[in-house]
């Protein structure tokens, strides 16, 4: 019997492994191997905002007002992530779900992760053949006064690429694009 929470956990690790080494590398990079910095805390990023995920061309790119460290709940940060992926521009037929996944706590901020769940379901195949997720981390910082934003930042799966909001336009082929290829390899694997 295959133990599935064993496995959803190292699913999770793999996906914070995922997302740190990309914020790290990024901090690295910028202080040419200096990793004196990499025990600073990821709201340090604001600071290296050149190096994330910018949009070249001219176009508004949709954002929302932040809740502050103080206002902070795990209930208050799915709504917003919700509120923001509604200013995301895509076709109807695609659902989401949020799903609150863990809390962590750091030497200098707790970390709030979620699932951002999206699929195409259709009156012919209701339940999806593939799914395609976006990780959200809420970074709230325990150093910085209560009044002060949280720190959000995405990366899509199977993608490097840290995203935070109001530097990035979101494009619906990022996600058709995790779906396609996840139908590609389970069409090469055979039982």
């Amino acid at each position: 019997m295959t133990d599935l929470a064993g496995l959803e956990r190292q699913a999770h690790n793999l996906v914070d492994l995922v997302i740190d080494n990309s914020i790290k590398r990024v901090i690295t990079d910028l202080h040419s191997g200096d990793e004196s910095d990499l025990g600073r805390p990821v709201s340090s990023l604001k600071d290296y905002d050149s190096l994330l995920f910018r949009e070249i061309e001219e176009h508004e790119v949709q954002n929302i007002e932040w809740m502050t460290i103080d206002e902070f709940t795990v209930e208050k940060g799915e709504a917003k992530i919700n509120a923001f992926v509604k200013t995301w521009e895509y076709q109807a037929s695609w659902l989401y779900c949020i799903d609150f996944l863990r809390e962590e706590d750091d030497k200098y901020s707790k970390k709030y992760r979620y699932q951002v769940r999206w699929s195409i379901p259709t009156r012919r195949k209701p339940i999806p053949r593939a799914t395609a997720c976006v990780y959200f981390t809420i970074e709230v910082s325990k150093i910085k006064p209560g009044h002060h934003p949280v720190e959000v930042y995405y990366v899509f799966e199977t993608n490097q690429l840290v995203h935070k909001p109001g530097l990035s336009r979101f494009r619906e082929r990022w996600l058709k694009d995790i779906i396609e290829s996840k139908i590609m390899m389970m069409e090469a694997v055979q039982f």
